[in-house]
């Protein structure tokens, strides 16, 4: 199979298939130097490519695959639970105290933590964010527990999601972090700076 400009040309006349990517005029203003030309060959090759990804049903797990690696390889392979199991858990009793809950959101550095309760299911988040917002209510710190300050509603997304889902998530929510689960489990937290730091954005 040849691909060529001119139909009548040796290549052509030899070739089982010929593809013809003839074009009357070259983008170059003297008509010398293969520019129209050129990126119509290119044009046909990415048109190959297209027809043989359907008919071979070529999927984004198999391009993963094959790929060797890199920020577009990432984004087809790497998962959710890849990039939260380099972190510790985050993690507090709904009766867990206000000093239980600084310390445990400042030791794991991640801004964060989730709120569980006596058979570790997840009830709630709280964030510095969440935090300050207290503080600056003047509430008497005195006796407030965990459970009086978390969000009930926090945003998750499970192990297996690909970390480019994570970042769809944290941009549709204008929010830098969501809580891995595992099934029902509560099982981490990934941060937009887990994305930044390994290429996906």
């Amino acid at each position: 199979m040849a691909i060529v400009g001119k139909a009548d040309s040796y290549l052509a006349l030899s070739a089982h298939f010929v593809l013809n990517t003839y074009v009357s005029q070259e983008a170059c203003p003297n008509n010398l130097a293969p520019t129209s030309s050129t990126t119509a060959q290119m044009v046909m090759g990415d048109a190959l490519a297209v027809c043989l990804i359907e008919m071979k049903g070529f999927t984004a797990e198999d391009f993963a695959r094959f790929h060797p690696g890199g920020t577009l390889g990432k984004k087809l392979y790497l998962k959710v639970g890849d990039l939260s199991r380099q972190h510790q858990v985050p993690k507090v009793q709904l009766g867990s105290s206000l000093r239980e809950v600084i310390v445990e959101i400042s030791s794991k550095m991640l801004g964060v933590t989730g709120v569980v309760d006596e058979k570790d299911s997840l009830r709630g988040i709280i964030t510095d964010g969440d935090l300050r917002r207290m503080l600056e209510k003047n509430m008497n710190a005195a006796g407030v527990t965990a459970a009086d300050i978390m969000s009930t509603h926090p945003k998750t997304i499970d192990a297996d999601e690909l970390a480019v889902n994570a970042l769809e998530m944290m941009r549709t929510y204008d929010i830098t972090q969501l809580l891995v689960m595992k099934g029902d489990q509560y099982h981490g937290i990934i941060h937009l700076h887990d994305l930044i730091r390994e290429g996906i954005i």
